[in-house]
């Protein structure tokens, strides 16, 4: 059994989009690979202050919307690895924790760009947490990065953050131990 069969397991509370999640992930190694055209799949994280009350968000340098860390999975099914290297490559915070349980599931399209196709992001959502220094570097992935206040995400009238950002804010919001114990 891949990674993702046994963490979709841990994700019940939405069956369909894990049975679509279960669909895709038949495609074998195929799905992980960005060369995939018609999509992929890619995990993020939604990197949290040690007291969980701040998210650490990157202004996508492609994308130019407010976004989590993340990346592509390149061939590798362990996405709970995946979303913990994109962390510490994007922000450049080296003491980082990582909840193995899946946190939030999204399927989105990415825009055609230049050579490449419109296609779909799998995403594979994990929470991370920032133990030590939160002084960040920003990579060169991001037009810039900073640590916004979750409930004013989740609260967000401007329309600054893409849905599932807020959608994560809420979610983290709502649980009873924002996964303090983990």
């Amino acid at each position: 059994m891949r990674p993702i069969q046994s963490l979709l397991g841990q994700f019940a509370h939405q069956p369909e989009l894990v049975k679509r999640f279960l669909a895709f992930d038949q495609l074998g190694e195929t799905a992980y690979l960005r060369t995939h055209i018609s999509g992929h799949f890619t995990a993020s994280c939604w990197l949290v202050d040690s007291t969980g009350e701040r998210v650490l968000l990157t202004h996508h340098r492609k994308l130019g919307r407010w976004l989590q860390l993340g990346g592509h999975a390149d061939g590798d099914t362990d996405l709970v690895r995946v979303a913990l290297t994109e962390a510490r490559e994007e922000s450049g915070l080296s003491d980082l924790l990582i909840t193995p349980q899946i946190f939030d599931l999204d399927v989105h399209e990415i825009p055609a760009r230049a050579s490449d196709p419109a296609h779909l992001h799998w995403d594979v959502r994990f929470v991370v947490r920032a133990m030590g220094s939160l002084d960040f570097v920003t990579s060169a992935e991001s037009i810039a990065l900073a640590w916004r206040n979750i409930s004013e995400v989740a609260n967000d009238a401007a329309g600054l953050y893409d849905d599932s950002v807020r959608r994560m804010a809420l979610r983290w919001i709502d649980l009873p131990t924002r996964l303090a114990s983990q």
